[in-house]
């Protein structure tokens, strides 16, 4: 056996090891989203399949320890599954879904948050190549290495072990940050603490755009807030979301829309102009084409998902 399919092969028994670790931590409460006694580490456990889920990810690590997703940024898909991990560098919005999972084996994994100033850090002390200019896109897959996971690993099992999370588990993370930022994706992860990188020109944007989707948007306005030309802004945010600017707006005015319904038991009508749109039937369009059916039938059919 070579070097590489024997750590490969230790790597996937290790991803077995934390999703039993997991499994038991999270067999009681169901599918979802479950917070941990470590701030940053969350565990998502799914039993079942194209369950679709719509939201916004602020800069994390997700990595897959049982079963397979498929998420759609943009108009692009991303598929991955065991021993393969996920990085989001910037807040997007998307879409996913669980394809692989069973009430007997469910979809497993973990979450952890990125700190851009933890990040910034370790960048300082770590070497790097000459500066790039090129934008890179804000989302990626990657195989798992053998080390990341077992940094993982290490995280998981601390749990266990209360007592010693407080002075642990932020050397842990550090760890798991410094392995991310020596792996192929490291341009990426770079960029997400650099100061004046075309990734944080854009994060800036995005942060205007989310504040204020609401209100009417010039992409020369826009442009100008975060010192780049109108066309500069449009070619690197679409690198690194896989959108224009407007796009994005219209993804997050939806989002929103639909917590509002959903929430707040808000009509259509209201919550369209609530959101930024003039015209009610442009919104239940647009609705309808993001989350695949009307604002009514849809936020009826989350209702009862949740019972």
């Amino acid at each position: 056996m070579t070097i590489e399919a024997l750590e490969h092969e230790t790597t996937i028994s290790k991803c077995k090891e934390i999703a039993q670790l997991i499994s038991r931590r999270t067999d009681s409460k169901g599918n979802g989203i479950h917070g941990t006694a470590i701030a940053p580490l969350e565990f998502t456990r799914q039993s079942d399949t194209f369950t679709s889920m719509h939201n916004v990810s602020e800069p994390i690590l997700a990595i897959v320890v049982q079963g397979q997703k498929e998420a759609l940024l943009g108009e692009e898909t991303y598929r991955y599954g065991v021993a393969q991990y996920l990085v989001i560098s910037v807040d997007l919005p998307h879409s996913g879904f669980v394809t692989e999972a069973t009430p007997n084996c469910p979809y497993l994994g973990l979450k952890l948050d990125l700190d851009p100033v933890q990040l910034c850090d370790i960048i300082s002390q770590t070497p790097t190549c000459a500066d790039k200019k090129e934008s890179v896109k804000g989302w990626f897959v990657s195989d798992a290495t053998l080390p990341l996971i077992d940094c993982a690993l290490k995280l998981v099992k601390l749990l266990d072990t209360p007592q010693d999370i407080p002075f642990l588990a932020p050397l842990i993370i550090r760890e798991i940050y410094y392995r991310l930022l020596v792996s192929e994706q490291s341009e990426a992860v770079r960029q997400i603490a650099t100061s004046g990188s075309n990734m944080q020109n854009i994060a800036k944007a995005i942060k205007l755009i989310k504040t204020n989707f609401a209100k009417p948007m010039r992409i020369e306005d826009l442009a100008e807030q975060v010192n780049l030309s109108s066309s500069s802004l449009h070619r690197h945010f679409k690198t690194v979301t896989s959108m224009s600017p407007l796009q994005y707006q219209k993804q997050i005015r939806l989002l929103n829309a639909r917590y509002l319904m959903l929430a707040e038991n808000a009509d259509a009508a209201s919550t369209a102009y609530q959101v930024g749109y003039e015209s009610p039937s442009q919104f239940s369009r647009e609705y309808s084409r993001l989350f695949g059916a009307p604002p009514i039938q849809d936020i009826e059919r989350l209702r009862i998902a949740q019972i």
